[in-house]
């Protein structure tokens, strides 16, 4: 069963923290670090994307 979520963030704030990791993730040198920051941002691109999937109302357009 999964874990209810107590505090969920807003779409645009995952989105803006999901570009600041990669931004961030991109300034560093390969090796090791680079690629867990690489890691978690897309993580936090996935979270944005399926916020929108999990808190959508029915028979309402997606927004762009």
């Amino acid at each position: 069963m999964a874990r209810p979520i107590k505090h969920p963030k807003p779409r645009l704030d995952l989105e803006a923290e999901a570009l600041t990791a990669l931004e961030k993730a991109r300034a560093l040198p390969h090796g090791p670090e680079r690629t867990e920051a690489m890691k978690r941002a897309g993580i936090l691109r996935n979270a944005a994307d399926m916020h929108g999937l999990l808190f959508a109302k029915r028979g309402t357009p997606l927004k762009t």
